[in-house]
């Protein structure tokens, strides 16, 4: 008896390679060389890296600088790491990576629904002029999306910097009018291990490296950054709004099935991204969920891929006013362009199977 194909609902953790990055990514390697040579074949890859470079801005409309990295991580740890000494303020939903960071930073609490409290901003940069803001641009948990324009005003009024985690939404958002961006390849359909630091004043940073202007010391992955590009010049010409507007359709079905069949969806009444969501059984674990749908062939997550891994609930539903319970019964669930509401129609019997055998 042939095997069904699984299906695949973990997008938000990392996503398949696209046929246009892994074409460049093997083009490169057959002709790779140290970008930083001085001979022939270095100065072709150092032609190919910039080229790279300047094709990314350009998709993502982007006119200040851009660091390459090994993914949202670094970036996010370079631009943190290495800012200029100033006061800070982060959300309380932000990924580990930037709370990992800013251990004594200002925590500006959520609402229920996952967004920033603005009036707990505007008592930040009262008192902290200059000083720095980490807002994420989307939640890699339950889809929110921060009002970046409205935190970017506050930031400009009072002469803070902003900072915005972008991973899930470089490429399929317009950016925000941030000053540092982090974002990474594999979110987007290229390869992982790359990503970058977008960054609108290099004076932001304290150099500390021999490549990228002196921000970032490492040979730069060259195969890996034309996959980059490749992707991101690939997703820009995907018509997103299109692909939004299906996974949006998508997403409402799904939500209507989880409602009708009394499950729970983190930020229900929030602004949510259309391909990430959060749903719970009550009384089902998550690991026993996750057991459960992996068995019947599906691919989920419990949350954040760099957390999901652990038995402590998820920091961002705690900060949504979720208790510890409620918080380890959930699975996330994220789309691409290429989901089908055929398999969103499967995920949902086998929820609702689930819900029922409570």
């Amino acid at each position: 008896m042939a095997l069904l194909p699984r299906i695949y609902l973990d997008h938000a953790a990392t996503t398949p390679m696209i046929a246009a990055a892994r074409a460049a990514y093997i083009e490169a390697m057959d002709r790779w060389a140290n970008p930083s040579s001085p001979h022939s074949e270095g100065r072709a890859a150092r032609a190919a890296l910039e080229n790279a470079r300047a094709r990314i801005k350009a998709a993502l409309g982007w006119h200040g600088e851009l660091i390459f990295t090994s993914g949202a991580s670094e970036a996010i740890g370079l631009a943190l790491a290495r800012r200029n000494e100033r006061s800070v303020a982060t959300s309380t939903v932000e990924h580990d990576a930037v709370l990992r960071f800013l251990p004594d930073a200002i925590r500006l609490p959520v609402d229920f629904n996952g967004q920033i409290d603005l009036t707990a901003l505007h008592e930040f940069t009262a008192n902290n002029s200059g000083g720095m803001i980490c807002a994420q641009a989307v939640n890699s948990e339950t889809g929110v999306l921060q009002p970046l324009a409205e935190i970017a005003r506050i930031a400009r009024q009072a002469g803070c910097v902003l900072f915005s985690d972008c991973s899930q939404s470089a490429g399929k958002l317009p950016l925000p009018d941030a000053d540092m961006i982090a974002f990474s390849a594999h979110k987007l359909g290229g390869p992982p291990g790359i990503g970058a630091l977008l960054v609108r004043d290099l004076s932001l940073l304290i150099p500390n490296g021999g490549q990228e202007q002196g921000y970032r010391a490492g040979t730069e992955n060259l195969p890996a950054i034309a996959g980059f590009a490749a992707a991101v010049d690939a997703y820009s010409q995907k018509a997103w709004p299109v692909s939004l507007k299906n996974m949006q359709m998508n997403r409402n079905f799904l939500d209507q099935c989880i409602r009708a069949r009394g499950g729970e969806i983190a930020a229900d009444e929030g602004p949510r991204i259309p391909h990430i969501a959060t749903y719970r059984i009550r009384e089902l674990s998550s690991q026993a969920q996750l057991i459960q749908f992996d068995h019947a062939g599906i691919s989920v997550s419990a949350g954040s891929a760099c957390s999901s891994g652990t038995l402590k609930a998820s920091h961002v539903l705690a900060a949504m006013g979720w208790d510890a319970q409620a918080a380890r019964e959930v699975v996330r669930v994220s789309f691409s362009p290429e989901t089908t509401y055929e398999e969103i129609k499967v995920f949902a019997e086998k929820w609702a199977e689930l819900a029922r055998a409570v």
